[in-house]
């Protein structure tokens, strides 16, 4: 068992500095030579790289210290941990891509691009329960206070930036940033989410009992029996619960109409399922 978490505590570190140096290649190969922002903190050390020439990854370090410091004692050390191993990779590959360049003219591109890539990095990284810093630390501690939404707050926060870049920089330069932004935000749900889905399957069948034996000898997912009672007639039923991925549905079907064919099913959108068989190791 030890040696279990070990190795999952291993592969998050490594999955945190993979994405980390995702996003650092995003930041000085797209968004700094056209002059644009990322979000959070690190769109605040952008802005002070380009007005008073402050390499990135010193600001983003001295900004993030006393995050680290109110979040070690509100949010946790393991978050606190590897949200510490984020910021300090993420510095580190700012410092050794800077100069890594790409030829891309068009702003419009490096923007969508930009946040395309810089997202990925970020959805890597938060999917093995890290950070880079900024935004989500401080998002997670005024939601601890306030209950506010921690994606309100992060919304609120890249807008003050954005404001911040057309008072500084120029209009234009905020407005792709903007777009950067948006398309890194859709990257993260993506890989938050995870490129196969997961659907909730409810079931409802007379013949439940033979069903679940056919669906873990075929589908091989944990099954949950919940009771109910039918309204009209009021006879008692057995209800199927399980959650598949999406790739699943089609065996999934199957079995459900050759044991009863008129079975009730509801299948559901899942957005995030925790434990045996679907944690993050099952996906990265």
């Amino acid at each position: 068992m030890a040696e279990s978490r070990t190795r999952r505590l291993f592969m998050r570190v490594l999955y945190i500095i993979v994405g980390s140096f995702i996003y650092s290649v995003a930041v000085n190969m797209l968004f700094i030579p056209h002059r644009l922002l990322s979000g959070g903190l690190t769109g605040i050390a952008i802005i002070l790289e380009y007005l008073l020439s402050i390499p990135t990854e010193i600001t983003v370090i001295i900004l993030n210290i006393p995050l680290f410091i109110g979040g070690y004692r509100f949010l946790g050390r393991r978050f606190v941990y590897l949200s510490m191993v984020g910021i300090a990779s993420m510095s580190a590959f700012l410092y050794l891509t800077r100069g890594w360049t790409i030829d891309v003219k068009d702003t419009m591109i490096a923007a969508i691009f930009g946040g395309l890539i810089s997202g990925t990095g970020i959805g890597i990284v938060i999917r093995n329960r890290g950070s880079l810093g900024g935004t989500d630390i401080i998002s997670l501690l005024i939601n601890k206070f306030f209950s506010f939404s921690v994606g309100g707050i992060a919304t609120a926060f890249n807008f003050v930036i954005l404001t911040a870049a057309a008072a500084f920089l120029n209009v234009e330069a905020a407005m792709f940033s903007m777009v950067g932004m948006f398309v890194s935000n859709k990257a993260v749900d993506a890989i938050l989410a995870g490129f196969n889905h997961k659907k909730t399957v409810i079931i409802v069948s007379d013949a439940a009992d033979e069903m679940a034996v056919e669906l873990f000898r075929h589908v091989k997912r944990g099954i949950t029996f919940l009771n109910g009672e039918g309204a009209y007639t009021h006879k008692d039923k057995k209800l199927i619960y399980m959650v598949v991925r999406t790739m699943e549905l089609s065996k999934l079907r199957e079995v459900v109409h050759r044991v009863d064919p008129g079975a009730f099913m509801s299948i559901i959108d899942t957005r995030e399922v925790e434990g045996k068989g679907f944690s993050v190791e099952d996906v990265l």
